[in-house]
């Protein structure tokens, strides 16, 4: 099979270190100036130098997302499944090591869920869940994806990597598209993050999306968990990700995601902290980089944060999130994954959008017309 794992090996942590601590307002502005941007490109616009242009890349941010994707956010909420893991994560919730209360819903509690989030209105539902194999694997997410699928237009999942015709079995069943984390790129340090479980295996993981692009979905999706470590070179890896997938699996679309440490039970304190500002300047250099790409916001992030970043990047947002199996109407009091910062319901993040001149959109607009 073909794999990332060739590109990946042609670069070295040490080596992108160096160099994106090194670059000039002047290569900053080299870069700007540009018309088609390489990946290395991005790195520049990671670089500390490039915080004195924030306000440039944000209005460039700002043009090309709406010359892209017009004045739209396309909104989701996450429906989790299960708590059950098999990994130790340090900085996770759901981790076997954490002595917690596990659940996974029963069909009718699934249905329940589903009414609830239909009654905001939502129309794309995530499905997340914690990555046990034996107790959710693939017949229950196949079970799961048939119960919902007349309920939602669209259904996108986050869960354990799976084999390709596993993913081709969820593709046939009608899921949409498949969100996929490498946690972090620093491949030395990986293992320290995850002791124990399927999830300690650097490489199997890294080939995850490859089996994914191999299952034909619509879209994938990517990020790195922000805080682990440094987020500027991890944050390159996974663009260099992206850029692999879009020239291998050129008919999928790609969506990025942003999740920052937040807390959990038994969570790690972040190894790199990052600010408000990184974090605009991250998500600005991916879209200076790549305007065809999506660009995710989920409710980690704060209010003003989420208010603001709806006019300079931002394609898709979720809103009323609970990250607990059941956490919308079954049992509220089960253990969260991490807490949300934006807490608001459907209906306000709706009219924050509408007020900021832009349309939320309800299900996906490729499948509107299909």
């Amino acid at each position: 099979m073909m794999s990332f794992k060739g590109v990946f090996q042609k670069y070295s942590w040490d080596e992108i270190n160096a160099k994106v601590y090194s670059y000039t307002e002047n290569d900053v502005r080299h870069v700007l100036n540009k018309q088609k941007l390489h990946v290395e490109d991005f790195l520049v616009l990671l670089s500390p130098s490039a915080k004195f242009f924030l306000e440039e890349m944000g209005q460039k941010s700002q043009q090309l997302t709406q010359k892209r994707f017009g004045k739209t956010i396309q909104m989701y909420a996450p429906l989790y499944l299960s708590n059950e893991c098999q990994n130790i994560c340090t900085y996770c919730g759901f981790s076997l090591d954490n002595k917690i209360k596990r659940k996974t819903l029963t069909d009718q509690e699934l249905l329940k869920e589903a009414s609830i989030l239909k009654k905001m209105g939502v129309d794309h539902v995530l499905l997340v869940s914690g990555e046990a194999q034996h107790k959710v694997g693939l017949p229950y997410f196949l079970n799961a994806v048939s119960l919902l699928k007349p309920q939602f237009s669209n259904i996108s999942i986050e869960v354990q990597p799976l084999e390709t015709h596993e993913y081709q079995a969820l593709h046939d069943a009608g899921v949409h598209s498949v969100l996929v984390y490498q946690e972090t790129y620093h491949q030395d340090v990986y293992k320290t993050y995850h002791p124990k479980g399927r999830k300690s295996n650097f490489d199997y993981r890294l080939d995850t999306p490859d089996r994914v692009g191999n299952a034909d979905f619509h879209k994938m999706g990517l990020g790195v968990l922000l805080g682990l470590e440094d987020w500027r070179i991890d944050s390159f890896f996974n663009a260099l990700h992206i850029d692999y997938l879009q020239k291998t699996y050129w008919q999928s679309k790609f969506s990025v995601s942003f999740p920052r440490l937040r807390p959990a039970e038994g969570i790690v304190k972040p190894n790199f902290e990052m600010k408000d500002r990184d974090l605009l300047q991250l998500i600005f250099a991916y879209r200076i980089w790549n305007p065809n790409l999506e660009i995710s916001i989920s409710t980690r992030e704060n209010e003003n944060f989420r208010d603001h970043i709806v006019q300079l990047g931002a394609t898709t947002m979720s809103a009323a999130s609970r990250t607990n199996p059941g956490g919308y109407s079954v049992d509220e009091n089960s253990l969260e994954q991490f807490e949300t910062s934006d807490e608001r319901s459907m209906d306000e993040i709706k009219n924050i959008i509408k007020n900021a001149g832009y349309d939320p959109v309800m299900k996906d607009w490729d499948n509107a017309y299909s």
